[in-house]
């Protein structure tokens, strides 16, 4: 399972399009510390285990200049307010790990839509240039977090190293030193790095080094992968558990109740999405599934028997409760899985 948890704005409210993840009742807290304190993780626990999910990947922060774990690298860097007094990233992890289940962070490996920490992580747009000031004051902000969640923390799932995107081309990583920084708390942490994936039709790593593929996936057809956004795209499958030629694990990562976790913001018109989605016009009520019960279950057990891994991103509320119709769905893939 993975969640987009994404804490408030650095600074200042959420305003314009409607964002996730909203409360279940009362306003939207905009300030981080409360927003963090009140995620109730025995509530999201119990969805957790209800769901069967083998893993979680959990936001620490996007790009709201906002984490919801404590960094004094962070701080010294940029100043007081951009991460939480309370580690809900490190507190989940334990109650995963508890479990004897996986816990993976996500983290975007660049702040290009982050205008708060350019200055001070030394981040800079300008085109073809390696951001190798970046790179070391990020690398230092992880390297905390890898340390400090230690043995608790069994994969990173870095986003946003799109190849088109000049002002951090992937070829300008410095891939060692990433690596490390990762795994400074645990030699065995798994690593991948997205470029979009399957959404922008790639089938194949970042990197062949990669443990396992990012995997980022947006529309099922008949129980397939719809390569890229294109209404025609070609459907996908994989035929074996690593990508050819590679060490890299085949993993797919696809959202089943809404756009991501943002159960308030529709699937963008470039989506070509080919079934209808609703918002919900209830704020205690998530969107429902997008897929039913068959074609989801398909989709799982046919990427799953040739060794691969799927990961299902679903809908939370900001107190950290998932959708009640999203839940029962999970439930049922978990009974035909174990059939």
């Amino acid at each position: 399972m993975m969640v987009h948890w994404l804490s408030p704005r650095f600074g200042q409210p959420d305003l314009g399009r409607p964002v996730s993840p909203l409360p279940r009742k009362g306003e939207y807290v905009t300030d981080l510390n409360k927003a963090v304190d009140g995620f109730a993780i025995q509530k999201f626990m119990k969805d957790f285990d209800e769901s069967g999910a083998e893993w979680l990947i959990f936001t620490i922060g996007q790009n709201r200049g906002t984490y919801a774990s404590p960094n004094k690298t962070l701080d010294v860097l940029c100043g007081p307010g951009h991460t939480s007094k309370r580690d809900l990233v490190l507190e989940l992890a334990q109650a995963v790990k508890a479990r004897g289940k996986r816990f993976i962070a996500y983290l975007p490996c660049e702040i290009h839509g982050n205008e708060t920490l350019h200055q001070c992580l030394g981040w800079t747009a300008t085109p073809n240039t390696d951001q190798a000031i970046f790179q070391e004051n990020y690398l230092k902000v992880i390297r905390e977090w890898a340390v400090r969640f230690g043995k608790n923390l069994d994969g990173w799932w870095f986003d946003g190293c799109y190849p088109e995107r000049e002002s951090f081309k992937n070829q300008y990583m410095q891939w060692d030193k990433w690596y490390e920084a990762s795994r400074a708390g645990n030699p065995d942490v798994v690593v991948t790095f997205n470029d979009g994936s399957f959404l922008v039709g790639f089938t194949k790593p970042v990197r062949p080094e990669h443990d396992y593929l990012s995997g980022e996936a947006l529309v099922l057809i008949d129980g397939k992968i719809r390569m890229t956004s294109k209404p025609d795209g070609p459907l996908y499958m994989p035929a074996q558990a690593y990508v050819e030629n590679t060490r890299c694990l085949n993993h797919a990562l696809l959202p089943i109740d809404g756009y991501w976790a943002h159960g308030t913001v529709p699937y963008p018109d470039w989506a070509n999405v080919p079934f209808k989605f609703e918002l919900s016009k209830k704020q205690d009520k998530m969107a429902p599934p997008v897929y039913s019960d068959e074609e989801l279950i398909k989709f799982v057990t046919d990427f799953t028997k040739v060794g691969g891994a799927v990961t299902l991103n679903v809908n939370i509320f900001q107190e950290g409760y998932l959708g009640q119709e999203s839940l029962n769905q999970l439930k049922k893939v978990k009974k035909a899985l174990h059939q």
